[in-house]
Formats: structure tokens, sequence, C-alpha cells
């Protein structure tokens, strides 16, 4: 299916402001790697949400708008540097950087608005807008930071909650426009490229010291082949499919919502478990797993795999077994795991995507899909369209 006329290609700035988003993937690797716990997991996803939720905003701000004119450049160029600020604050958020952490995030959300709102400023949008819940979450934000240990906790656990909600609280208050289907979905396909691509990071980054011995080099190759795996069940049969429920839907709101904002957060959040797990398995992979490196590698590919479940589900209203009985065998590995080599434990992963992959192009071609592309008619590349961008409408 070819995108319509009113379709656009991702910009130059939009990648560039990718850069610091990257830096912030690295950032939330290291802080998983340090604490494995439910309590770690828990202090990461909290500061996760408002870095996602800043990403968020400037795609769809980019996408809904014309923005050609400098001051949109310079804007999303300034964006990008709060990005970067952000990112540096991570490691030290609940200590001694957690008011700077704040402060940008607060900046940041308020300038967006600013560049959102200044051709249709309405008390209307200026209160219950999606570019302005932040004068509802800040306060939270700046209530923690001032506070140490679990009140922090508590107050930001708080806000980041608000922020998952307000996108259903505005669709309830607001008239929300259509967006452009080709490029809302490849920004959040280019947002899971980053995230599978700082997994190859954080494997590299632990072998580069280690000797490259044949047992070393199997236990990358076999890391590498199992980002290899998610990016081909991820591109093949899951973007493909949000592309086209995003041009055909009649309440595109609501789908959006909850196959990309909501559901690309639990795919990001679970890649980047796996990137930490698989980052364990390379200095050691003739060791079994201990107890959390086990479930962050394992339960973070269950919740890339059932968060593929539900997007099928939300689109097609219809339960994927495949993908679900890929969740349970992910679950089901995780006590084998501690007790087998870690190498055997990462190949019995992707062996049980690549079989969920291999399940749904068996299903793609029952349908009469295309067999190399996971739909008919889709294309992850076109040259069409030589002046669309750097990455072009047909994508």
């Amino acid at each position: 299916m070819r995108p319509g006329p009113s379709d656009k290609g991702v910009s130059w700035e939009e990648l560039f402001f990718d850069l610091a988003f990257v830096f912030a993937l690295t950032q939330f690797s290291q802080l998983l790697h340090e604490d494995h716990g439910w309590t770690g997991i828990g202090r990461v996803l909290i500061l996760f949400v408002p870095v996602y939720w800043a990403w968020g905003g400037v795609t769809l701000y980019i996408n809904q708008r014309d923005t050609d004119a400098l001051v949109d450049r310079v804007g999303v160029f300034t964006l990008g540097f709060a990005s970067l600020l952000m990112a540096l604050t991570i490691p030290g958020a609940y200590e001694h950087h957690g008011l700077l952490f704040v402060g940008v995030y607060i900046a940041s959300r308020a300038l967006l608005a600013a560049l959102a709102l200044r051709k249709r400023l309405s008390w209307r949008n200026l209160f219950v807008g999606p570019y302005v819940f932040f004068l509802l979450v800040g306060p939270l934000l700046v209530a923690g930071a001032l506070m140490d240990g679990a009140p922090r906790i508590a107050f930001w656990a708080v806000a980041a909650t608000v922020d998952l909600l307000s996108p259903w609280v505005v669709r309830h208050l607001t008239i929300q426009p259509r967006a452009q289907p080709v490029h809302y979905t490849h920004r959040y396909g280019l947002l899971i490229i980053l995230v599978l691509g700082e997994s190859v990071i954080e494997v590299g980054a632990v072998s580069v010291d280690g000797e490259l011995n044949p047992v070393r080099l199997t236990a990358i190759g076999a890391a590498y082949a199992m980002v290899g795996v998610l990016a081909w069940l991820y591109f093949g049969f899951g973007l493909p499919d949000f592309r086209q429920a995003l041009d055909r839907a009649a309440d595109q709101v609501d789908l959006r919502r909850a196959i990309l904002v909501y559901g690309h957060l639990l795919f990001s959040f679970g890649i980047i478990a796996i990137a930490v797990g698989l980052a364990d398995t390379v200095p050691a992979p003739l060791d079994p797993l201990p107890t959390r490196e086990a479930m962050l590698l394992f339960g973070g590919c269950a919740l890339f795999l059932g968060t593929f479940a539900y997007a099928h589900w939300r689109i097609h209203r219809t339960i994927a077994w495949r993908r679900i009985g890929g969740t349970v065998a992910c679950l089901l590995l995780v006590p084998p795991a501690m007790v087998m080599p870690a190498l055997a434990g990462v190949v019995c992963l992707i062996l049980v995507v690549a079989l969920v992959a291999a399940a749904e192009q068996l299903a793609v071609r029952r349908q009469g899909g295309d067999a190399a592309g996971g739909s008919a008619g889709y294309r992850p590349f076109s040259d069409e369209d030589p002046d669309s961008g750097p990455a072009t409408a047909g994508v």
C-alpha cells in the first residue's frame, strides 16, 4: 500500500534529535546492569517514562506540523540538547542530580508546548492538550526531587503514572487529529532500531576487553543472532501491520495510543532488559545465569513477545496463539536457564523467537500476503520518492 500525498518522511533534524536518545539508552542499560532486582527495574522504569515521553512528544509534534520554519528546526535541536542533558543526569537522578533531571525535563516539555501551541493557543489547549500535561506532572517531579530516598521514588512513580495516563485522559477531553501513518510508524520503527542497536553496543562493550577465544566468539555471535531475530520478527511482521492498521483505522487515536505509545514503551523496555541479560552471558558463556540475570533476559523476551501478541489482538481482535506460545515458552525457560550454560539459554531463546517468526511467515502465506515482507504491498524502503528526505515516504 502506497502512502497518501499528505504523508511525509523523517527529517534530518529528527534523526539528529535521536542521537541524544541513544546515549540515554546506554545510561539506562548501565543503571539496570548495576541492579537487576525488582527495585532496580522499577527505578529504571520510573526514569525511562519521562525520557520516552519527551521523545514521543517531539515525534507527535513533528508528525502533525509543518516544521520547515527556522523556529521549528532550532526548537528540535534545542530539544535534542535537553535530551542529552537528561541522559547525563540519569545515573545520579536518585542522588545529587535529581533536581537537574526534573528541571531539564520540565523545561523541554514547556518548550515543546510553546512550539506546538504558538499558532493555536486557547485556554482549552493550554490546560488539557497533549503537550501541556507537564503542568500537572511537574509539581510532582519537583516535590520528589526535593526529597531523598523512598519519598522521591514515590513522587516520581506517581508522576510517571500520570504521564502514562495522560494520552487516555486527553483523548476524552479533546478531539485529536489523525497522525500521518507512514511517518508516525516509521519514527517508532526507528526507536526500535535504536534500542536494538544499543543491545549490540552493550554486547560489544563487555566483549572488547576479554579474550576472543572460540567460546566467547560463539557467545558474541549468539547474542548478535538474538538481536537479529528480534529485528526480523518486528520489522517483518510487526511494523507493516502497525502502519496499515493506522492507515485504515476509523478510531486511529485509540489505536496509535495502544500499539505505538504504550506498546513501544513495553517493546523498548523489554529489549533493554534483553540487552543487559545478553551482556551478562558473554563474559562467562559456559556458566549458568544467576537468578536475576536469567529473569531479566528471559523476562525481557517474554515482555517483547507478549506485547507483540497484544498488538495483534488490538489490531485484529483475534488471539495470536503463536505469539502467546512464544511468550509462555520464554517464561518456562527461566528455571532451566539457571542450571544450563548461559550460551545454551541464549540459543533456546533464539529458537523460540525464530519459531514464532516462522509461524508468522506461514500465517502470512496462508492469507495471501507478501511472503518476503510480512504484509501485502509493504516495502521497507522505496526509491520512488527521491525528494522526501533521508527516509522516504515509502518507508
